[in-house]
């Protein structure tokens, strides 16, 4: 796991290539303490920086930059691929030698001989790969399917950059991009940017199971395009025309062979490794697979709190005991909560105000004290029907359906008027009855702030993997779409963005197997019924978790992962909150209009209504600002 970094300064502007490298990959010391690197090439103005975090081959040989054996191409990577050692055979009989054993040194020599499309459709991993060919003067760049890694890139004066983070782009010589209001509007309704955007205009997120091209040395302009070689969308509707015949039983069979492979392949490591666990369906299962492919007991980790609500800590104690993990958990004050907020800005580099990044980044700080590798159970709500959204938003479009279609808009502007008189409630049923398609109810669903263009101002929102209406799946049932919808979306841009940013904060690596993509593109397999069953989600899952925890253990309301944010702005956060929501200093920055915001404040304070989720999302970007002195 790493850190990496790169240019073209394709007008020749850089008087220092490699020292400019070095200020970039510097930013990235946390994603990888153990060790650096660059590669440059002062004629064409190409230059790769790296920042190493040990895990395979901790020996020279599994440096980067790295340079393939014939010395066509040139790669620095963030990620592991987890098949290595079965390619590096049928590479060896294919006649390519290796020095190392690292996985890079695999990648290179699979590009070597397969081509690049034809390597990745063979590699099971998360990734995100820079690769430049010496020979067609090409740079790639290269995502995992999922999205588990990040890859963001863009022109800055002329010159194509690109990084694992935000912050090694700002270290770029006149790094001076204004601010995307429009990106502001999204995560008001998101608590995230989704990709392609980011904060800063003309620098994106390179999506999920994506290549760009980037040609140089032509008219000294950047050239590039880019290309899908995975798709979610097309794999889900692939899987749906594909639906597993088996019986319940064998279906879970099927699973457990494949989670036990995809977890086998992720245990493999040069250091400790150990595994989040919260207690939860998830994160259970994939402890109880670890322990039964491990000759010693698996170290696990959880954070507790005191707060009763929010604390799954005796679980997690429960499920540790029973499977004979060797655990370590931790009770945090809410003091020592409170004090990772100041680092928010900097260990995400742009807005994002999902809360449960806090306890995210404090599971993982315990974690480093003791391993290096941490495995995660993230992915399964998304791919097994695990939110409790799911069930209550088809619920309520079951209810819309009960009025006819043509009474519908009518019956909407009477409510809406009526309305007028006071009621927010009413004005809440008067947009859910306007909606036409299940999709509309979904987004408003998972949006906060439900108008943010009327919040953030001088914006418009632009389209989305959920709005664009070319990016929309061929299939109605309405429980696969919002599943689809989160895996394209929510997942990577909110769950793994929050998992890599708050463990490579700590310096620790975070797996997750559940996003395998051929535990993906079974579970997509799946009908309906193996994953909901009895007005529960996760049917399958349970059955197999069923096989190696007691059933009483897993049976529980589920959680989430949060903090007492709601009471905190009431009592020791107030301070900081109202000097950051401040009416004269909200005007005075000019992103936000600050009535609504302040009435929200007023509402929260006065405890007539839980605000704080609306409230995180201004007040972590406030703090962003601030940090970031704009």
């Amino acid at each position: 796991m790493c850190g990496i970094a790169g240019f073209v300064d394709y007008h020749g502007q850089l008087r220092d290539i490699e020292n400019n490298l070095k200020l970039m990959i510097k930013t990235l010391s946390h994603r990888g303490p153990d060790g650096e690197g660059i590669w440059f090439d002062n004629v064409l103005g190409v230059g790769l920086g790296h920042k190493r975090l040990s895990i395979l081959d901790l020996s020279d040989e599994g440096k980067q930059p790295m340079i393939s054996g014939n010395g066509r191409y040139v790669i620095t990577y963030n990620g592991e691929i987890y098949n290595f050692k079965i390619l590096r055979v049928e590479l060896e009989h294919l006649g390519c030698k290796f020095r190392g054993h690292s996985d890079t040194e695999v990648i290179l020599a699979a590009f070597e001989t397969w081509g690049i499309e034809q390597s990745i459709s063979r590699f099971i991993g998360m990734f995100a790969i820079a690769l430049w060919d010496q020979a067609q003067k090409k740079l790639y760049l290269i995502r995992d399917r999922l999205g588990i890694k990040p890859l963001y890139y863009g022109l800055v004066n002329g010159s194509f950059i690109f990084a694992s983070e935000l912050k090694a782009l700002r270290a770029f010589p006149k790094f001076n991009q204004s601010i995307y209001r429009d990106a502001i509007a999204l995560f008001l309704r998101h608590n995230y940017i989704p990709a392609p955007y980011s904060i800063y205009e003309g620098i994106k997120k390179l999506q999920p199971g994506q290549i760009l091209t980037l040609n140089v040395g032509h008219d000294n302009k950047p050239d590039y395009k880019i290309d899908t070689y995975w798709s979610a969308t097309a794999m889900a509707e692939q899987g749906i025309s594909n639906t597993f015949m088996g019986s319940e039983n064998e279906a879970v069979d099927q699973l457990d062979t494949l989670l036990k492979d995809s977890i086998r392949l992720r245990m493999l490591s040069d250091v400790p490794l150990g595994a989040f666990l919260s207690g939860g369906i998830d994160s259970s299962l994939v402890t109880a697979l670890m322990q039964t492919q491990s000759n010693q007991a698996v170290k696990t980790f959880s954070i507790g709190f005191n707060e009763a609500d929010y604390n799954e800590a005796k679980y997690a104690k429960a499920i540790a005991h029973h499977l004979g993990t060797n655990h370590t958990e931790l009770y945090v004050t809410p003091a020592e909560t409170m004090a990772v907020i100041p680092s928010l800005p900097s260990l995400f580099d742009e807005p994002f105000s999902d809360p449960s990044q806090i306890p995210t980044f404090l599971v993982s700080k315990l974690a480093r004290n003791h391993v290096t590798v941490s495995l995660s159970g993230d992915g399964g709500d998304e791919l097994f029907y695990g939110y409790s959204r799911y069930f209550f938003t088809h619920k309520i479009w079951n209810k819309i359906n009960l009025i006819p279609k043509n009474i519908r808009p009518a019956l909407s502007q009477v409510i809406k008027a009526a309305s007028y008189l006071g009621s927010k409630n009413l004005r809440s049923l008067s947009e859910v009855l306007s909606y036409c398609h299940p999709d509309d109810l979904y987004r408003r669903m998972t949006s906060h702030w439900k108008n943010p263009t009327t919040v953030v101002l001088g914006t418009n929102e632009p389209l989305t993997a959920l709005t664009d209406p070319d990016l929309q799946p061929q299939f109605d049932e309405l429980s696969q779409r919002m599943m689809l919808f989160d895996l394209v979306s929510y997942l990577p841009d909110d769950i793994l963005t929050k998992v890599d940013r708050a463990s490579m904060g700590a310096s620790l690596e975070a797996r997750v197997p559940l996003l395998d993509h051929r535990v993906v593109e079974f579970a997509w397999r799946l009908p309906l019924s193996h994953k909901i069953n009895n007005g529960k989600g996760k049917w399958i899952l349970r059955q197999l978790l069923y096989k190696y925890v007691p059933q009483k253990l897993i049976e529980r309301p589920k959680m989430g992962f949060g903090v007492p944010i709601d009471s905190w702005l009431r009592g020791p956060l107030r301070d900081w909150a109202e000097e950051l929501l401040d009416e004269h200093r909200l005007r005075e920055e000019g992103f936000f209009n600050p009535l609504p915001i302040r009435k929200k404040w007023h509402e929260h304070l006065a405890g007539k209504k839980h605000r704080h989720y609306y409230l995180w999302d201004v007040l972590v970007f406030q703090s962003w600002l601030e940090a970031n002195k704009y």
